[in-house]
């Protein structure tokens, strides 16, 4: 009989499975919103910093990282880091556990539904490219919410989260909350579907080390996302500036954010105005942050569900 190193991707039950990936999320979430917020307001800067007249307009000019940061901590304080961090915590919640329960079902189902076997990279690629597809249209409003409120300046847009959905809804319409899905479904297949083949290979072989704490999961969980946000950053990038579209865009901290009628439109304008390496603003901070943000979701939610079959394999034993 072939193990083929599948053991772990099929344990629990899928209430088990999902409150391990609401931990890992909520975990996940909270340790890098800081690096989050630095990243949005990357990607969302319209212009060249080549650009001569780039430090005349009325928006900041952040020349990387570590200005991006200052800039943030001077101007608008400490708790700015965490500014849209009440609806990315329940994206995160959301999204990890339909995520992991997603790929759980859809492992089990290729491994018992098809007349002969997957290879290993295929059934990963699969699972996760179907699983990233289904967290993100579900919880994909959350993310909107998120960018937004990421891409206030000193001057409050939206009062609070409730008041943000109402007026998203009055002046935009249910396809307000949507805009930008058609980018974030074209990156989150083929991330998900490169992380997750990367991650599954990389834990087999790391498996024999022994590493202490887990970390042969969290060693293959950064390799994974480092790989997989790379390939698709452009369309990440595409997929924040057409978030802040609609009504309000002209007040959020970058006034001069372009119009984009599509993702392929916006990819070519940012190409032309912007140069090649607009469309990759934010890639270090994003690497930064996606890789310790995958490591500690994947770390966590193994540890979790380990640890929530344990309890229930004691209440079990004194029954």
């Amino acid at each position: 009989m072939s193990t083929r190193g599948t053991r772990l991707k099929d344990e629990g039950t899928r209430l088990q499975v999902v409150s391990a990936g609401a931990i890992a999320g909520l975990v996940s979430r909270f340790i890098v919103a800081p690096l989050d917020v630095v990243k949005i307001r990357l990607q969302l800067q319209p212009y060249s910093l080549s650009d001569p007249l780039a430090p005349l307009r009325t928006a900041p000019a952040y020349h990387g990282t570590i200005a991006t940061l200052k800039h943030i901590l001077r101007h608008e304080g400490v708790t700015a880091l965490w500014k849209g961090n009440v609806p990315a915590e329940l994206l995160y919640v959301c999204y990890a556990s339909i995520q992991f329960t997603t790929y759980r079902t859809t492992t089990l189902f290729l491994q018992t539904a098809l007349p002969t076997r997957l290879p290993d990279a295929a059934e990963s690629f699969i699972a996760g490219a179907s699983s990233g597809a289904l967290a993100t249209s579900v919880t994909y409003p959350l993310d909107l919410l998120r960018t937004r409120f990421a891409a206030q300046g000193r001057h409050r847009i939206y009062s609070s989260l409730k008041g943000a959905i109402w007026d998203i809804k009055r002046d935009e319409g249910y396809r307000g909350f949507f805009r930008g899905i058609g980018p974030a479904l074209g990156q989150i297949v083929p991330f998900m579907g490169i992380f997750f083949v990367t991650y599954e290979g990389l834990r087999l072989q790391l498996s024999g080390f022994n590493m202490p704490w887990g970390g042969e999961d969290a060693t293959a969980g950064v390799v994974g996302s480092v790989i997989a946000k790379t390939a698709v950053f452009p369309l990440d990038l595409v997929r924040k500036r057409i978030q802040v579209q609609g009504p309000m865009r002209a007040r959020y901290v970058y006034n001069d954010i372009p119009e984009y009628s599509g993702a392929l439109r916006a990819i070519s304008t940012i190409a032309r105005t912007e140069g090649i390496r607009g469309l990759y603003k934010g890639l270090p901070i994003s690497l930064i942050k996606s890789a310790p943000a995958s490591a500690v979701t994947v770390w966590t939610y193994e540890r979790s569900l380990k640890m929530i079959m344990g309890l229930n394999s004691s209440r079990e034993a004194q029954l």
